[in-house]
């Protein structure tokens, strides 16, 4: 069964980069997700799809992979590009859309 090594990114909903600094190894589902029939939800019988485990480096995450016989994969981050932004640019005057109402 194959694992997934990587740095999650930041949620989109916040501003804030929590919970990105860790390195999570993941297992990839063995078999596709099913329509239980009486009730409509989707489940699956694979346990290891429920099993995330975190690690402070990458290189912790790949030796407990290997020590534990486990095939891996591993996924680099992007970086991010930081944009250079002052409270001034919301009121340059050749602004393309309008700041205030």
């Amino acid at each position: 069964m194959l694992a997934r090594i990587y740095r999650p990114t930041r949620n989109a909903m916040q501003s804030g980069k929590a919970r990105t600094k860790k390195w999570v190894l993941e297992f990839e589902p063995q078999s596709p997700r099913g329509i239980e029939p009486l009730m409509g939800w989707t489940s699956s019988d694979d346990m290891r799809q429920q099993l995330s485990l975190d690690f402070d480096t990458k290189e912790e995450a790949v030796a407990y992979a290997e020590k534990n016989a486990i095939p891996f994969q591993v996924f680099e981050p992007h970086s991010a590009t930081p944009k250079a932004k002052t409270y001034s640019d919301n009121f340059r005057y050749d602004r393309k859309v309008p700041w205030s109402h």
